[in-house]
This record gives structure tokens, C-alpha cells and sequence, in this order.
């Protein structure tokens, strides 16, 4: 095992209006249960649930005080799915989503920030932007857990576009602004 994936999805504000399983409390002791065993982070947080500006604050100021920082940080997009609570959330903009990955690329100077979940509903520009903005990995394949992927060859003519270079198993140890980590 070399990463453990357990957004805590928000800010701890807003965190009981869209999870009731477990508090918030729980999320942060699995993650520092985690850490003492040496596993490495994935844990971010999921824009477009509702919540405001000052709750993705929130959420990037919980996950700063994580020491030392998660290794990865996922900023993904809500997808909303059709019979779920969260199912007719209106859509969070691109330009939010750049801001969020902006602030997490100066908060996180040497953790992935992975332009994450939600990718499949966003414009090459959007995407283009998002990575400008600061996001060096993405999650590639055709399905991330629930959600769509633009896909591979898509994903390629895009990073080809931007000028990024693939980075290796062995390269992405320390992440580096050139590199884009493509993981399957």
C-alpha cells in the first residue's frame, strides 16, 4: 500500500450538510492513524456541494494543518448523480476550481495537486486552466471510482498540447511543475 485515499470532501463547517456516516473528527483520526503507520496521503476535497468560497477555504486550512502535508491532494468537481442528495447541486465554474487549485499549489509547495473528479465535464481550456493554475498530476483511465474520465487518447492530445512530459514511477516521488503523473 503506498497512498491511502480519505478526502475530508470540506470545511469542517460544512462538512454535516453533506456527510451524516461519520464526523469529521473520525476522518482526521484515520488519517493521523495513517500517517503513524507511513502511509503516504491522498486526501482533498470535493468543490460544487453547495458550499462557499469560505468553505473551500476551510477545507484548504484543515488540510494545511496535516504535518506533514498529504503527499496528494485531489480537487475534484463534484459530478452530480440523479437521485442522490446532492444530485441537482448546480455547477461549481472552472475559474473557482483554478482558484481553489491555485491556493492549494501555493498552501501544498511539495505535494501532488491532482486535477481530479469532474474532469469529463470540463472544457480542454477548463482543464488547461486548472493545470496553469497549478494542478501537476491527473488521474487517467476511463472511470475514477463513480465518475468518467475524458479518457486516455484525450488525455494525451491535452497534455501533449500544454507542453507535459510524462513522469515516471521513480520521477514522481518529488513532484515537479514539468511533470504531469498519469496513473491507470
Amino acid at each position: 500500500l503506498d497512498y491511502y485515499n480519505h478526502n475530508l470532501d470540506t470545511s469542517r463547517e460544512y462538512y454535516t450538510r453533506v456527510v451524516s456516516t461519520r464526523t469529521y473528527e473520525d476522518r482526521l483520526e484515520t488519517i493521523a492513524h495513517c500517517r503513524e503507520a507511513g502511509i503516504n496521503l491522498c486526501v482533498g476535497g470535493i468543490l460544487g456541494m453547495g458550499e462557499s468560497r469560505t468553505d473551500r477555504i476551510g477545507l484548504i486550512h484543515e488540510l494545511s494543518k496535516l504535518n506533514p502535508h498529504p503527499e496528494s491532494v485531489p480537487i475534484n468537481m463534484l459530478v452530480p448523480i440523479e437521485g442522490t442528495p446532492l444530485g441537482k447541486s448546480a455547477p461549481i465554474s472552472v475559474v473557482e476550481m483554478a482558484r481553489a487549485i491555485a491556493v492549494c499549489r501555493i498552501v501544498f509547495p511539495k505535494s501532488w495537486v491532482r486535477l481530479s473528479a469532474g474532469r469529463e465535464a470540463m472544457s480542454e481550456e477548463g482543464q488547461a486552466l486548472c493545470m496553469l493554475a497549478g494542478a501537476n498530476s491527473i488521474f487517467v483511465g476511463d472511470r475514477l471510482l463513480t465518475t468518467n474520465n475524458p479518457g486516455e487518447t484525450r488525455d494525451e492530445a491535452l497534455l501533449k498540447a500544454m507542453g507535459f512530459e510524462h513522469a515516471s514511477r521513480e520521477e514522481t516521488a518529488t513532484p515537479a511543475k514539468k511533470y504531469v503523473l498519469l496513473e491507470q
